[in-house]
Protein backbone atom coordinates (compact mmCIF):
# COMPACT_ATOMS: atom_id res chain seq x y z
CA UNK A 1 0.00 0.00 0.00
CA UNK A 2 1.37 3.42 -1.31
CA UNK A 3 1.33 5.87 1.64
CA UNK A 4 2.24 9.42 1.24
CA UNK A 5 3.12 11.10 4.46
CA UNK A 6 1.90 14.28 5.58
CA UNK A 7 3.59 17.04 7.95
CA UNK A 8 1.64 18.90 11.01
CA UNK A 9 2.14 22.56 11.68
CA UNK A 10 4.48 23.30 14.81
CA UNK A 11 5.93 20.07 17.24
CA UNK A 12 9.15 19.87 19.00
CA UNK A 13 12.01 16.94 18.89
CA UNK A 14 12.68 16.27 22.55
CA UNK A 15 14.83 13.74 24.20
CA UNK A 16 12.92 11.02 24.35
CA UNK A 17 14.68 8.92 26.99
CA UNK A 18 13.05 5.86 26.28
CA UNK A 19 16.33 3.28 26.64
CA UNK A 20 16.14 3.52 30.44
CA UNK A 21 12.19 1.31 30.84
CA UNK A 22 13.40 -0.83 28.17
CA UNK A 23 17.05 -2.44 29.16
CA UNK A 24 14.68 -5.13 30.57
CA UNK A 25 12.16 -7.51 29.82
CA UNK A 26 8.56 -6.70 30.48
CA UNK A 27 7.44 -8.01 34.07
CA UNK A 28 3.94 -9.50 35.54
CA UNK A 29 3.45 -7.11 39.03
CA UNK A 30 2.67 -9.32 41.66
CA UNK A 31 -0.64 -8.91 43.75
CA UNK A 32 -0.17 -6.08 46.42
CA UNK A 33 -1.50 -6.78 49.65
CA UNK A 34 -4.72 -4.27 48.82
CA UNK A 35 -6.40 -2.70 45.80
CA UNK A 36 -7.74 0.59 45.46
CA UNK A 37 -10.68 0.60 42.78
CA UNK A 38 -12.64 3.94 42.08
CA UNK A 39 -15.99 3.58 40.89
CA UNK A 40 -15.03 6.04 37.63
CA UNK A 41 -12.46 5.48 35.69
CA UNK A 42 -13.50 6.56 32.50
CA UNK A 43 -15.07 9.60 30.64
CA UNK A 44 -18.48 9.43 31.64
CA UNK A 45 -21.50 9.36 34.29
CA UNK A 46 -19.88 7.39 37.54
CA UNK A 47 -20.42 4.19 38.70
CA UNK A 48 -22.49 2.33 41.85
CA UNK A 49 -21.16 0.04 44.03
CA UNK A 50 -22.78 -3.80 43.25
CA UNK A 51 -20.75 -4.99 46.32
CA UNK A 52 -21.11 -4.69 50.23
CA UNK A 53 -18.47 -4.39 52.86
CA UNK A 54 -17.47 -7.85 53.86
CA UNK A 55 -18.30 -9.41 50.55
CA UNK A 56 -16.11 -11.88 49.54
CA UNK A 57 -15.16 -10.92 45.26
CA UNK A 58 -13.39 -12.98 42.45
CA UNK A 59 -11.25 -12.18 39.90
CA UNK A 60 -13.19 -10.81 36.90
CA UNK A 61 -16.62 -10.10 39.02
CA UNK A 62 -18.58 -6.85 38.26
CA UNK A 63 -18.25 -4.59 41.20
CA UNK A 64 -19.58 -1.59 39.88
CA UNK A 65 -21.77 -0.26 36.90
CA UNK A 66 -23.87 2.38 35.82
CA UNK A 67 -27.17 2.22 32.92
CA UNK A 68 -25.93 5.18 31.61
CA UNK A 69 -24.73 4.56 27.89
CA UNK A 70 -21.95 6.79 28.69
CA UNK A 71 -20.03 4.76 31.09
CA UNK A 72 -17.86 1.60 32.09
CA UNK A 73 -18.31 -1.09 34.67
CA UNK A 74 -15.26 -1.80 37.42
CA UNK A 75 -14.62 -5.49 37.63
CA UNK A 76 -12.26 -6.65 40.29
CA UNK A 77 -8.73 -7.57 39.62
CA UNK A 78 -8.07 -10.17 41.93
CA UNK A 79 -10.25 -11.84 44.64
CA UNK A 80 -10.57 -10.69 47.68
CA UNK A 81 -12.96 -8.98 51.19
CA UNK A 82 -14.30 -5.66 50.55
CA UNK A 83 -12.97 -3.73 53.35
CA UNK A 84 -14.58 -0.39 52.80
CA UNK A 85 -16.48 1.60 50.48
CA UNK A 86 -15.72 5.44 50.56
CA UNK A 87 -13.48 8.19 49.34
CA UNK A 88 -9.88 7.62 48.82
CA UNK A 89 -7.24 9.75 46.90
CA UNK A 90 -7.42 8.95 43.58
CA UNK A 91 -4.72 9.86 40.49
CA UNK A 92 -6.43 13.49 39.56
CA UNK A 93 -4.48 16.99 38.77
CA UNK A 94 -6.30 18.72 41.76
CA UNK A 95 -4.89 15.87 43.95
CA UNK A 96 -9.00 15.07 45.34
CA UNK A 97 -10.29 12.14 46.56
CA UNK A 98 -13.27 9.95 44.62
CA UNK A 99 -15.49 6.55 46.00
CA UNK A 100 -13.54 3.82 45.75
CA UNK A 101 -14.20 0.04 46.67
CA UNK A 102 -10.94 -0.99 48.74
CA UNK A 103 -10.42 -4.79 48.94
CA UNK A 104 -8.22 -6.72 50.95
CA UNK A 105 -6.48 -9.11 48.63
CA UNK A 106 -6.62 -12.97 50.00
CA UNK A 107 -3.65 -14.18 47.37
CA UNK A 108 -5.36 -17.47 45.80
CA UNK A 109 -6.13 -14.82 42.90
CA UNK A 110 -9.73 -17.26 43.09
CA UNK A 111 -11.75 -16.64 39.98
CA UNK A 112 -15.44 -16.74 38.24
CA UNK A 113 -16.82 -19.14 36.29
CA UNK A 114 -15.73 -17.79 32.42
CA UNK A 115 -17.73 -19.26 29.64
CA UNK A 116 -16.87 -19.51 25.97
CA UNK A 117 -18.04 -17.61 23.50
CA UNK A 118 -18.08 -17.87 19.52
CA UNK A 119 -17.33 -14.75 18.43
CA UNK A 120 -17.46 -15.72 14.43
CA UNK A 121 -21.43 -16.14 15.48
CA UNK A 122 -21.64 -12.67 17.00
CA UNK A 123 -23.25 -9.49 15.10
CA UNK A 124 -21.71 -6.27 15.36
CA UNK A 125 -24.40 -5.07 17.87
CA UNK A 126 -23.37 -7.96 20.26
CA UNK A 127 -19.75 -7.75 19.83
CA UNK A 128 -20.07 -3.72 20.94
CA UNK A 129 -22.56 -4.88 24.04
CA UNK A 130 -19.94 -7.73 25.09
CA UNK A 131 -17.53 -4.61 24.93
CA UNK A 132 -19.07 -2.68 26.83
CA UNK A 133 -20.34 -5.24 29.60
CA UNK A 134 -16.48 -5.86 30.07
CA UNK A 135 -15.82 -2.58 30.53
CA UNK A 136 -13.09 -1.81 27.44
CA UNK A 137 -12.38 1.88 27.38
CA UNK A 138 -9.24 3.71 25.03
CA UNK A 139 -5.96 3.10 26.89
CA UNK A 140 -4.52 6.00 24.86
CA UNK A 141 -4.89 8.39 27.88
CA UNK A 142 -8.25 9.78 27.50
CA UNK A 143 -10.11 6.43 28.58
CA UNK A 144 -13.60 7.49 26.59
CA UNK A 145 -15.81 3.85 26.60
CA UNK A 146 -14.69 2.00 23.50
CA UNK A 147 -18.74 0.81 22.64
CA UNK A 148 -19.99 3.98 22.36
CA UNK A 149 -17.02 5.22 20.15
CA UNK A 150 -17.61 2.36 18.00
CA UNK A 151 -21.08 2.66 17.64
CA UNK A 152 -21.28 5.79 16.21
CA UNK A 153 -18.42 4.79 13.86
CA UNK A 154 -20.65 2.45 12.54
CA UNK A 155 -23.75 4.95 12.57
CA UNK A 156 -21.46 7.77 10.33
CA UNK A 157 -19.66 5.07 8.35
CA UNK A 158 -15.66 4.94 8.10
CA UNK A 159 -13.30 5.10 5.14
CA UNK A 160 -10.18 4.96 7.36
CA UNK A 161 -8.95 3.21 10.25
CA UNK A 162 -6.34 4.25 12.15
CA UNK A 163 -4.41 2.51 14.78
CA UNK A 164 -2.05 4.71 17.23
CA UNK A 165 1.26 2.77 17.87
CA UNK A 166 2.94 6.56 17.91
CA UNK A 167 3.71 6.92 22.01
CA UNK A 168 5.23 10.20 20.95
CA UNK A 169 5.79 11.30 24.60
CA UNK A 170 8.84 11.03 26.65
CA UNK A 171 9.80 8.42 28.92
CA UNK A 172 7.06 6.23 27.94
CA UNK A 173 7.50 2.94 26.77
CA UNK A 174 3.99 0.57 27.34
CA UNK A 175 2.77 0.41 23.97
CA UNK A 176 6.05 -0.22 22.41
CA UNK A 177 6.67 -2.99 25.43
CA UNK A 178 3.02 -4.24 24.00
CA UNK A 179 3.94 -4.00 20.45
CA UNK A 180 6.80 -6.18 20.75
CA UNK A 181 5.14 -8.96 23.16
CA UNK A 182 1.58 -9.20 22.14
CA UNK A 183 1.53 -7.95 18.67
CA UNK A 184 -0.74 -10.98 17.05
CA UNK A 185 -3.20 -10.32 19.84
CA UNK A 186 -2.82 -6.49 19.00
CA UNK A 187 -2.85 -7.46 15.29
CA UNK A 188 -6.05 -9.76 15.97
CA UNK A 189 -8.20 -6.83 18.04
CA UNK A 190 -8.03 -4.53 14.96
CA UNK A 191 -9.47 -7.39 12.82
CA UNK A 192 -12.13 -7.27 15.07
CA UNK A 193 -12.55 -3.37 14.78
CA UNK A 194 -12.31 -3.78 10.72
CA UNK A 195 -15.19 -6.04 10.91
CA UNK A 196 -17.44 -3.99 12.90
CA UNK A 197 -16.49 -0.61 10.94
CA UNK A 198 -15.77 -2.25 7.57
CA UNK A 199 -13.00 0.58 6.58
CA UNK A 200 -11.47 0.53 2.96
CA UNK A 201 -8.20 0.74 4.15
CA UNK A 202 -6.67 0.04 7.68
CA UNK A 203 -3.53 2.28 8.74
CA UNK A 204 -0.61 1.39 11.54
CA UNK A 205 0.79 4.62 12.53
CA UNK A 206 4.49 3.84 14.58
CA UNK A 207 7.11 6.34 15.49
CA UNK A 208 10.49 5.56 13.47
CA UNK A 209 12.15 5.42 17.31
CA UNK A 210 10.67 1.89 17.83
CA UNK A 211 11.92 -0.14 15.06
CA UNK A 212 11.47 -3.61 16.96
CA UNK A 213 7.57 -2.96 17.58
CA UNK A 214 7.60 -1.97 13.96
CA UNK A 215 9.04 -5.20 12.77
CA UNK A 216 7.05 -7.23 15.51
CA UNK A 217 3.81 -5.63 14.29
CA UNK A 218 4.78 -6.40 10.24
CA UNK A 219 5.45 -9.77 11.26
CA UNK A 220 1.98 -10.39 12.68
CA UNK A 221 0.15 -8.49 10.33
CA UNK A 222 1.68 -11.08 7.53
CA UNK A 223 0.57 -13.99 9.74
CA UNK A 224 -2.68 -12.98 10.66
CA UNK A 225 -3.22 -11.45 6.56
CA UNK A 226 -5.71 -8.65 7.42
CA UNK A 227 -7.31 -6.86 4.34
CA UNK A 228 -5.97 -3.25 3.08
CA UNK A 229 -3.72 -2.87 5.89
CA UNK A 230 -0.11 -1.14 6.74
CA UNK A 231 2.54 -0.40 9.22
CA UNK A 232 3.55 2.91 8.51
CA UNK A 233 6.91 4.63 10.00
CA UNK A 234 6.67 8.16 10.74
CA UNK A 235 9.06 10.56 11.46
CA UNK A 236 9.78 11.28 15.40
CA UNK A 237 8.42 14.27 16.26
CA UNK A 238 6.21 15.52 19.33
CA UNK A 239 3.30 15.26 19.31
CA UNK A 240 2.69 12.90 16.19
CA UNK A 241 0.75 10.54 19.10
CA UNK A 242 -2.05 13.03 19.06
CA UNK A 243 -5.42 11.99 16.87
CA UNK A 244 -5.17 15.01 14.62
CA UNK A 245 -1.59 14.97 14.60
CA UNK A 246 -1.53 11.50 13.10
CA UNK A 247 -4.23 11.69 11.32
CA UNK A 248 -2.87 14.62 9.34
CA UNK A 249 0.60 12.78 9.09
CA UNK A 250 -0.82 9.82 7.41
CA UNK A 251 -4.05 10.95 5.31
CA UNK A 252 -3.46 15.01 4.61
CA UNK A 253 -6.52 15.81 6.00
CA UNK A 254 -7.36 18.35 8.91
CA UNK A 255 -10.30 17.80 11.48
CA UNK A 256 -12.18 20.83 11.32
CA UNK A 257 -12.86 22.89 14.56
CA UNK A 258 -15.82 21.35 16.52
CA UNK A 259 -15.77 18.06 14.79
CA UNK A 260 -14.17 15.06 15.78
CA UNK A 261 -12.36 12.02 13.63
CA UNK A 262 -15.08 9.94 12.55
CA UNK A 263 -17.35 12.96 11.39
CA UNK A 264 -14.69 12.97 8.18
CA UNK A 265 -14.53 8.96 8.10
CA UNK A 266 -11.92 8.03 10.13
CA UNK A 267 -11.65 6.25 13.33
CA UNK A 268 -8.55 6.09 15.15
CA UNK A 269 -8.08 3.56 17.69
CA UNK A 270 -5.16 2.83 20.38
CA UNK A 271 -2.95 -0.24 20.01
CA UNK A 272 -3.67 -1.10 24.14
CA UNK A 273 -7.52 -1.04 23.39
CA UNK A 274 -6.76 -3.39 20.24
CA UNK A 275 -5.13 -5.85 23.04
CA UNK A 276 -8.18 -5.51 25.19
CA UNK A 277 -10.92 -5.89 22.81
CA UNK A 278 -8.95 -9.74 21.57
CA UNK A 279 -8.82 -10.22 25.29
CA UNK A 280 -12.38 -9.16 25.50
CA UNK A 281 -13.60 -11.22 22.34
CA UNK A 282 -11.24 -14.40 22.69
CA UNK A 283 -11.14 -14.82 26.40
CA UNK A 284 -14.35 -13.03 27.55
CA UNK A 285 -11.95 -11.52 29.94
CA UNK A 286 -12.60 -7.99 30.99
CA UNK A 287 -10.36 -4.84 31.58
CA UNK A 288 -8.49 -5.93 34.92
CA UNK A 289 -5.12 -5.10 33.80
CA UNK A 290 -2.99 -2.86 31.65
CA UNK A 291 1.04 -2.53 30.72
CA UNK A 292 2.69 0.37 32.75
CA UNK A 293 5.61 2.59 32.48
CA UNK A 294 7.81 3.07 35.67
CA UNK A 295 10.10 5.72 34.45
CA UNK A 296 12.38 8.67 35.21
CA UNK A 297 15.74 9.54 37.34
CA UNK A 298 14.42 9.40 40.59
CA UNK A 299 13.67 5.17 40.41
CA UNK A 300 16.44 2.82 40.51
CA UNK A 301 15.05 -0.14 38.00
CA UNK A 302 12.73 2.10 35.44
CA UNK A 303 11.21 -0.75 33.07
CA UNK A 304 7.22 -1.94 32.50
CA UNK A 305 5.38 -3.92 33.80
CA UNK A 306 1.64 -5.39 33.50
CA UNK A 307 -0.08 -4.47 36.49
CA UNK A 308 -3.48 -5.14 37.76
CA UNK A 309 -5.56 -2.27 38.40
CA UNK A 310 -6.20 -0.93 41.61
CA UNK A 311 -2.64 -1.56 42.26
CA UNK A 312 -1.08 1.68 44.53
CA UNK A 313 1.57 2.94 43.12
CA UNK A 314 3.58 3.21 45.94
CA UNK A 315 3.46 -0.80 45.50
CA UNK A 316 4.88 -0.62 41.60
CA UNK A 317 7.73 2.12 42.74
CA UNK A 318 8.99 -0.98 45.12
CA UNK A 319 8.97 -2.93 42.17
CA UNK A 320 11.13 -0.67 39.98
CA UNK A 321 14.04 -0.83 43.16
CA UNK A 322 12.65 2.31 45.63
CA UNK A 323 13.12 5.84 45.20
CA UNK A 324 16.71 7.19 44.55
CA UNK A 325 18.56 8.94 47.42
CA UNK A 326 19.06 12.26 46.39
CA UNK A 327 21.44 13.35 49.40
CA UNK A 328 18.57 12.71 51.95
CA UNK A 329 18.46 9.88 54.60
CA UNK A 330 15.13 8.80 53.86
CA UNK A 331 13.90 8.99 50.46
CA UNK A 332 10.51 8.99 49.80
CA UNK A 333 7.76 10.65 47.79
CA UNK A 334 7.93 14.12 49.13
CA UNK A 335 11.41 13.96 48.36
CA UNK A 336 10.13 13.48 44.72
CA UNK A 337 8.37 14.80 42.04
CA UNK A 338 5.75 12.10 40.86
CA UNK A 339 3.27 12.76 37.37
CA UNK A 340 1.04 10.28 36.61
CA UNK A 341 1.99 9.88 32.41
CA UNK A 342 4.25 11.44 30.72
CA UNK A 343 6.91 15.26 31.49
CA UNK A 344 4.42 17.59 28.42
CA UNK A 345 0.79 16.17 28.97
CA UNK A 346 1.07 14.27 32.38
CA UNK A 347 -0.20 15.84 35.49
CA UNK A 348 1.41 15.93 39.14
CA UNK A 349 0.93 13.72 42.04
CA UNK A 350 0.48 14.49 45.54
CA UNK A 351 0.97 11.32 46.94
CA UNK A 352 2.67 8.20 45.81
CA UNK A 353 -1.06 6.68 47.76
CA UNK A 354 -3.63 6.62 44.72
CA UNK A 355 -4.04 3.56 42.27
CA UNK A 356 -3.18 2.76 39.41
CA UNK A 357 -6.18 2.93 37.35
CA UNK A 358 -7.58 2.25 33.27
CA UNK A 359 -5.75 5.42 31.91
CA UNK A 360 -2.43 5.32 33.99
CA UNK A 361 0.02 4.84 30.88
CA UNK A 362 3.14 5.51 32.85
CA UNK A 363 4.92 6.97 36.00
CA UNK A 364 7.54 9.55 36.31
CA UNK A 365 9.39 10.02 39.20
CA UNK A 366 11.85 12.74 38.96
CA UNK A 367 14.34 14.49 41.30
CA UNK A 368 13.49 18.23 40.41
CA UNK A 369 10.24 19.89 39.48
CA UNK A 370 8.72 19.13 35.72
CA UNK A 371 5.49 20.45 36.26
CA UNK A 372 3.79 23.30 38.10
CA UNK A 373 1.33 23.04 40.16
CA UNK A 374 -0.86 25.99 39.18
CA UNK A 375 0.32 29.51 37.18
CA UNK A 376 2.12 31.57 40.01
CA UNK A 377 5.38 34.03 39.54
CA UNK A 378 7.51 33.71 36.62
CA UNK A 379 8.79 36.23 34.28
CA UNK A 380 7.25 38.52 31.83
CA UNK A 381 6.26 37.25 28.40
CA UNK A 382 8.91 38.83 25.76
CA UNK A 383 6.43 38.25 23.09
CA UNK A 384 9.42 36.34 20.87
CA UNK A 385 6.47 34.39 19.07
CA UNK A 386 8.36 31.24 19.67
CA UNK A 387 5.41 29.00 21.37
CA UNK A 388 2.61 30.08 18.34
CA UNK A 389 5.81 28.54 15.64
CA UNK A 390 5.80 25.28 17.56
CA UNK A 391 1.73 25.17 18.11
CA UNK A 392 0.50 22.01 16.31
CA UNK A 393 -3.03 23.22 16.73
CA UNK A 394 -1.78 26.38 15.01
CA UNK A 395 -3.33 28.16 17.57
CA UNK A 396 -2.32 31.97 19.32
CA UNK A 397 -0.74 31.01 22.41
CA UNK A 398 0.59 34.28 23.52
CA UNK A 399 -3.36 36.00 22.91
CA UNK A 400 -4.75 32.28 24.67
CA UNK A 401 -2.30 33.50 27.40
CA UNK A 402 -3.01 36.92 27.92
CA UNK A 403 -7.00 36.16 28.16
CA UNK A 404 -6.38 33.67 30.28
CA UNK A 405 -4.53 35.48 32.78
CA UNK A 406 -6.75 38.44 32.92
CA UNK A 407 -9.87 35.77 33.18
CA UNK A 408 -11.56 37.22 29.32
CA UNK A 409 -12.98 34.15 28.76
CA UNK A 410 -14.93 34.92 26.18
CA UNK A 411 -12.24 36.30 24.06
CA UNK A 412 -9.91 33.02 24.92
CA UNK A 413 -12.83 30.66 23.67
CA UNK A 414 -12.89 33.45 20.28
CA UNK A 415 -9.31 32.41 20.09
CA UNK A 416 -10.17 28.82 19.88
CA UNK A 417 -8.87 27.61 23.39
CA UNK A 418 -10.89 24.08 23.09
CA UNK A 419 -8.85 23.61 20.19
CA UNK A 420 -5.85 23.14 21.99
CA UNK A 421 -4.58 19.76 22.91
CA UNK A 422 -2.80 20.98 25.88
CA UNK A 423 0.53 19.28 24.36
CA UNK A 424 2.95 21.63 26.19
CA UNK A 425 5.10 22.24 23.64
CA UNK A 426 4.35 26.54 23.75
CA UNK A 427 5.50 25.84 27.70
CA UNK A 428 8.47 23.75 26.30
CA UNK A 429 9.75 26.53 24.20
CA UNK A 430 8.46 29.55 26.16
CA UNK A 431 12.26 31.63 27.82
CA UNK A 432 10.16 33.28 30.06
CA UNK A 433 9.44 29.51 31.68
CA UNK A 434 5.51 31.01 31.50
CA UNK A 435 3.19 27.56 32.49
CA UNK A 436 1.02 28.15 29.80
CA UNK A 437 -0.29 24.91 29.80
CA UNK A 438 -1.92 25.34 33.10
CA UNK A 439 -3.39 28.77 32.43
CA UNK A 440 -5.00 27.01 29.72
CA UNK A 441 -6.29 24.25 31.59
CA UNK A 442 -7.25 26.49 34.13
CA UNK A 443 -9.49 28.75 31.62
CA UNK A 444 -11.05 25.69 30.63
CA UNK A 445 -12.00 24.40 33.85
CA UNK A 446 -13.61 28.02 34.60
CA UNK A 447 -15.14 28.23 31.11
CA UNK A 448 -16.71 24.28 31.79
CA UNK A 449 -17.86 25.43 34.90
CA UNK A 450 -19.62 28.14 33.92
CA UNK A 451 -21.40 26.22 31.10
CA UNK A 452 -22.85 23.77 33.63
CA UNK A 453 -23.75 26.28 35.97
CA UNK A 454 -25.18 27.69 32.72
CA UNK A 455 -26.79 24.62 31.84
CA UNK A 456 -28.44 23.89 35.75
CA UNK A 457 -29.77 27.25 35.54
CA UNK A 458 -31.50 27.36 31.98
CA UNK A 459 -33.05 23.72 33.08
CA UNK A 460 -34.09 24.71 36.32
CA UNK A 461 -36.12 27.76 34.35
CA UNK A 462 -37.49 25.67 31.62
CA UNK A 463 -38.72 22.80 34.14
CA UNK A 464 -40.74 25.62 36.61
CA UNK A 465 -41.96 27.33 32.90
CA UNK A 466 -42.95 24.29 31.86
CA UNK A 467 -44.63 23.41 35.00
CA UNK A 468 -46.59 26.50 35.26
CA UNK A 469 -48.29 26.36 31.60
CA UNK A 470 -48.97 22.35 32.08
CA UNK A 471 -50.74 23.95 36.08
CA UNK A 472 -52.37 26.60 33.54
CA UNK A 473 -53.73 23.60 30.89
CA UNK A 474 -54.98 21.64 33.52
CA UNK A 475 -56.99 24.27 35.16
CA UNK A 476 -58.52 25.92 31.73
CA UNK A 477 -59.11 21.97 30.86
CA UNK A 478 -61.12 21.69 34.50
CA UNK A 479 -63.07 25.21 33.65
CA UNK A 480 -63.89 23.83 30.33
CA UNK A 481 -65.12 20.63 31.54
CA UNK A 482 -67.33 21.98 34.47
CA UNK A 483 -68.75 24.54 31.46
CA UNK A 484 -69.63 22.15 29.01
CA UNK A 485 -71.51 20.09 31.58
CA UNK A 486 -73.25 22.97 32.74
CA UNK A 487 -74.50 23.74 28.55
CA UNK A 488 -75.43 20.05 28.89
CA UNK A 489 -77.84 19.75 32.02
CA UNK A 490 -79.39 23.14 30.92
CA UNK A 491 -80.08 21.51 27.66
CA UNK A 492 -81.27 18.17 29.35
CA UNK A 493 -83.53 20.07 31.68
CA UNK A 494 -85.18 22.27 28.55
CA UNK A 495 -85.53 19.18 26.43
CA UNK A 496 -87.06 17.29 29.23
CA UNK A 497 -90.18 19.92 29.52
CA UNK A 498 -90.25 20.13 26.09
CA UNK A 499 -90.77 16.31 25.66
CA UNK A 500 -93.48 16.46 28.77
CA UNK A 501 -95.87 19.50 27.20
CA UNK A 502 -95.99 17.35 23.83
CA UNK A 503 -96.20 13.67 25.14
CA UNK A 504 -99.38 14.84 27.47
CA UNK A 505 -101.58 17.64 26.01
CA UNK A 506 -104.66 16.19 28.39
CA UNK A 507 -102.60 16.80 31.35
CA UNK A 508 -101.74 20.41 29.98
CA UNK A 509 -105.96 21.10 29.92
CA UNK A 510 -106.21 20.10 33.19
CA UNK A 511 -103.73 22.00 34.62
CA UNK A 512 -105.21 25.11 32.52
CA UNK A 513 -108.64 24.50 34.49
CA UNK A 514 -106.97 24.06 37.50
CA UNK A 515 -105.28 27.73 37.20
CA UNK A 516 -108.79 29.05 36.21
CA UNK A 517 -110.14 27.52 39.42
CA UNK A 518 -107.83 29.13 40.74
CA UNK A 519 -109.50 33.04 39.75
CA UNK A 520 -113.02 31.73 40.63
CA UNK A 521 -114.87 34.21 43.31
CA UNK A 522 -115.32 31.44 46.33
CA UNK A 523 -118.36 32.69 48.56
CA UNK A 524 -118.09 32.02 51.97
CA UNK A 525 -120.52 29.00 53.37
CA UNK A 526 -121.66 31.53 56.71
CA UNK A 527 -122.93 34.32 54.60
CA UNK A 528 -126.72 33.64 53.97
CA UNK A 529 -127.86 37.27 53.37
CA UNK A 530 -126.49 38.70 49.94
CA UNK A 531 -127.07 42.19 49.06
CA UNK A 532 -128.24 42.85 45.09
CA UNK A 533 -124.56 44.04 43.83
CA UNK A 534 -123.18 40.55 45.15
CA UNK A 535 -125.44 38.48 43.72
CA UNK A 536 -125.21 40.00 40.48
CA UNK A 537 -121.51 39.10 40.24
CA UNK A 538 -122.14 35.49 41.47
CA UNK A 539 -124.65 35.23 38.59
CA UNK A 540 -122.12 37.15 35.96
CA UNK A 541 -119.40 34.11 36.98
CA UNK A 542 -121.47 31.29 36.68
CA UNK A 543 -122.50 32.42 33.25
CA UNK A 544 -118.66 33.19 32.72
CA UNK A 545 -117.86 29.69 33.70
CA UNK A 546 -120.67 27.76 31.80
CA UNK A 547 -119.85 29.43 28.44
CA UNK A 548 -116.50 28.65 28.90
CA UNK A 549 -116.90 24.89 29.72
CA UNK A 550 -119.29 24.47 26.94
CA UNK A 551 -116.01 26.18 24.44
CA UNK A 552 -113.56 23.33 26.19
CA UNK A 553 -116.02 20.36 25.44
Amino acid sequence: MDIKLSRFNGGIHLDDHKSESLTRPVQVAPLPNQLIMPLKQHIGESNKPLVNVGDRVLRGQLIAGSSSPISAPVHASTSGIVRSIGPHLVAHASGQSADCIIIDVDGKDASIKVEPIEVSQMQAADILDHIRRLGVVGLGGASFPTSPKLSRGIDLGIHTLIINGAECEPYITCDDSLMQNQAYETVRGIGYLQRMLTPKKTLIGIEDNKPKAIEAMKLALQTESLPNTAVVSIPTLYPSGGEKQLIQILTGNEIPTGQLAFDIGIFCQNVGTCLAITQALELNQPLMSRYVTVSGDGVRLPGNWIVRLGTPIKYLIELAGGYVQNGLNQPNATQQHLVMGGPMMGFSLSSDNVPIVKSSNNILVMQQQLIAQQPGIHDECVRCGKCAEVCPAQLLPQQLYWHSRSKEYEKVEAYNLFDCIECGCCSAVCPSQIPLVQYYRASKSEIRATQRATFKSDRARIRFEFREKRLLLKKQQEEQKRRLKREALLKKSAAKKMDSSVADPIQAALDRIKAKKSEQVIVPKNITNLTADQQKQIDEADARRCSEHEQNT
